[in-house]
């Protein structure tokens, strides 16, 4: 089941590379569903090959990953096995009854227990960690907060109460960093404040109670980064690292925060018609799937295919740009699903979770 041959033939039988970004979760194929989980299980608990971001102030620092975060210390890096966790819950919550839920439930429950959490807590508001997995793994912190938060479950409620230290610092990261941020970062990589802004905004939205100050933070930085802006140069893109879009993701953080007739006016002017004709918008073809920074553009793929599809879903109908958005988001879509497979753990320790947030229209609900 490992190889690409076969996932390409259970995607293609089944039709999932073309279903229509609006599929429920429940009519996606089974077995193409229980390769994400395959993919996550095998990793969130794999704590080598490891990249750590860590401070150190002296030898006595220099621990093993599963010491200085034990929850999310698997999957290559953090913010790894952060979205792990995530596609794992997602999952989960959509399929209580697959085969392979008992031990999606299982790893969680390793993970997610009041004292790992907590150790968690403690060493993002340790010294020196101010800039810690800031603001991609911090974004990807607060989905699976939002995920934990939208399933009505009592394991739910329980991960979730688990979670609440970690979530609530990094919260506060967002409140003390966000207003000092004087210029958003356009990077296509880790550092790229669109796409996070768009995962911050989407947990907000979803808080209860609700915290209308945090919100209305999100919604002014969005405004005040992105407003202005016009006439991206999609040209430009992508850089040969890139897994994310920086003209699409701006795109799709402003659909989350204009009303539709602005966001239609803005995008006029942002994206012209004729930018979407752009070569550069063409899917992208990694060259060598076992280095790690190159395997970044079958991510492109993916997250050009989601954001394509916000994009288009904000949209009024009958907008003369839909038939090109949506063509674009379909090829993008077929281009990226065929690469997620476990030949290559530089790809498989994550893609898997930009698969998951596409099939399952994370990002539209």
């Amino acid at each position: 089941m490992g190889t690409k041959l076969l996932v390409l033939a259970v995607m293609g039988i089944l039709g999932f590379a073309g279903r229509p970004a609006d599929a429920a979760a429940d009519e996606l194929p089974a077995a193409a569903v229980a390769r994400f989980a395959e993919l996550a299980l095998h990793c969130v608990g794999r704590e080598y090959p490891n990249k750590i971001a860590h401070v150190m102030k002296s030898d006595a620092d220099a621990l093993p990953p599963h010491t200085l975060t034990p929850a999310f210390y698997g999957c290559f890096d953090w913010h790894s096995a952060v979205h792990g966790h995530w596609l794992l819950v997602r999952l989960l919550r959509s399929y209580p009854q697959a085969p392979w839920a008992a031990q999606v439930r299982a790893a969680l429950q390793k993970s997610f227990t009041p004292a790992k959490l907590q150790a968690e807590a403690a060493y993002l508001g340790g010294a020196d960690r101010a800039s810690f997995e800031r603001p991609y793994g911090l974004a990807w912190l607060l989905q699976l907060g939002t995920e934990l938060g939208q399933w009505d479950s009592l394991e739910a409620r329980a991960w979730l109460q688990a979670l609440r230290p970690l979530q609530d610092t990094v919260a506060q990261r967002l409140r003390t960093w966000l207003p000092k941020l004087s210029r958003p970062v356009r990077s296509g990589e880790h550092s790229q404040t669109a796409f996070a802004l768009g995962l911050w905004l989407d947990w907000a939205r979803a808080q209860r109670p609700a915290d209308p100050a945090l919100l209305a933070l999100l919604q002014e930085r969005a405004r005040a980064y992105y407003l202005a802006d016009v006439r991206c140069p999609v040209e430009y893109e992508p850089s040969g690292e890139d897994f994310l879009s920086p003209c699409l993701a701006e795109a799709d953080v402003m659909r989350r925060v204009l009303p539709q007739p602005e966001f239609t006016s803005w995008l006029a002017q942002f994206l012209p018609t004729a930018a979407l004709d752009s070569v550069a918008l063409r899917p992208q073809v990694v060259t060598d799937p076992s280095d790690g920074k190159l395997a970044h553009l079958d991510g492109l793929n993916l997250s050009r295919a989601f954001m394509l599809e916000g994009i288009a879903a904000a949209l009024p109908a009958g907008e003369p740009r839909l038939p090109k958005l949506r063509a674009l988001a379909a090829a993008h879509r077929a281009a990226g699903l065929r690469e997620v497979t476990d030949a290559h753990y530089e790809g498989s320790h994550w893609l898997g979770s930009f698969a998951t947030y596409l099939v399952t229209g994370r990002g539209l609900h």
